[in-house]
């Protein structure tokens, strides 16, 4: 269903690699039009050009594009190293951001990006679209009522099997100096281009890219702030050429909980529906949240199979919880009301993060200052 606006909200894509492009597609259908389009790889630009199919105007340079005074919002899907400057640069031109999770690559950038949006006053959503999913708002409602009671213990995970990355040639050109930004000075390397994902200069692999969706959902559902400390392990590292083991666990202390997220991307392949879990282990009943549906276990010592009280399942749901992130996000461009996943917020999750990644690089637990 398209958006319900006065006039078409205009915008563009900065980083139009397979997120990108999708992203493109999400935005389109819901009625906004992509005027201009990002990247510093020619292929990625030339593919998002083909999904933004209005016309777009082509940038290698952001910094080109966030001039276009046409463009109300633009949306950043680059590695996660580029998040903070991008974001930062673009509320500092008047534009509203769409940017994918994790927030930032530190801690210092997620405090940088809550200024600059504290002070420019612009609308940035952060790309955790669980907070604008129907199901999950009406778990989240669910578990407010507390029929679980006092929780102090939530475990969850994600399975799933991943391979090698590829390791292919680059095919197109490439501005090598402007897609490592900040980050240190290497040479022309296809393999951390295209794998960028699983190596620390740019990311946390899929501990991190996983783990910023689900760390979210506890900590929104717990309403609890960033951890007091972190430790994360990780198993040997089973794919080729990279840094970040796909194998990894994440204990948070939170105060009155402790929370546990494991990542196992060298398991068997499950449906999409039973991939990822979390429990919140309360004083009366388990409440179960996977990635389309939920339920609550009431206590019963007797019993050897539980049986639910409350349930919900519905199967292909999350498919389109992106899109009704963008339409919320859209919505508070025009009444500059607050979106679901604000900087601010993201920041919490951010925080812990950054915390597993130096836990487990330095093979300590990390407690926050």
């Amino acid at each position: 269903m398209a958006l319900a606006m006065q006039s078409q909200p205009r915008g563009g894509i900065i980083g139009s690699g397979s997120r990108g492009t999708f992203l493109t597609s999400e935005f389109k259908e819901i009625g906004a039009e992509m005027a201009a389009v990002c990247d510093v790889y020619e292929p990625n630009l030339q593919r998002g050009l083909k999904a933004a199919a209005t016309g777009a105007k082509p940038y290698a340079d952001y910094r080109r594009l966030l001039e276009d005074k046409s463009l109300q919002f633009v949306v950043v899907a680059t590695p996660d190293h580029w998040h903070a400057r991008m974001m930062i640069d673009a509320v500092e031109a008047g534009k509203d951001v769409y940017v994918e999770k994790p927030l930032a690559h530190t801690i210092e950038e997620g405090e940088k990006m809550i200024a600059a949006v504290n002070r420019t006053q612009r609308i940035v959503q952060v790309g955790t679209q669980r907070r604008s999913a129907p199901l999950f708002l009406e778990a989240k409602q669910l578990f407010d009522s507390s029929p679980q009671g006092p929780v102090n213990l939530v475990l969850s995970y994600w399975l799933n099997h991943a391979s090698t990355p590829p390791d292919k040639p680059l095919t197109g050109n490439l501005d090598w100096k402007q897609w490592l930004g900040s980050s240190p000075v290497r040479d022309v390397d296809p393999h951390r281009f295209f794998n960028w994902y699983y190596y620390w200069d740019y990311s946390g692999g899929l501990m991190v890219g996983q783990a910023a969706h689900i760390i979210d959902l506890i900590l929104w559902f717990m309403n609890a702030d960033a951890p007091k400390a972190v430790t994360a392990t990780g198993a040997a590292n089973n794919l080729a050429k990279v840094e970040v083991p796909e194998t990894t666990s994440i204990a948070l202390e939170c105060g009155s909980f402790l929370a546990t997220f494991a990542v196992g991307y060298h398991a068997m392949r499950y449906n999409n529906f039973l991939d990822q879990l979390s429990q919140f282990h309360g004083h009366r009943a388990r409440f179960d949240v996977g990635r389309e549906h939920y339920a609550v276990y009431p206590e019963d010592p007797k019993a050897i199979d539980l049986k639910a009280s409350v349930q919900k399942r519905d199967p292909t749901s999350f498919n389109a919880a992106v899109r009704h992130h963008i339409r919320n996000f859209l919505e508070c461009i025009v009444s500059r009301r607050q979106p679901n996943a604000p900087v601010a917020t993201a920041q919490r999750t951010n925080i812990a993060l950054v915390m597993a990644m130096d836990s487990l690089r330095q093979g300590q637990r990390i407690v926050r200052a």
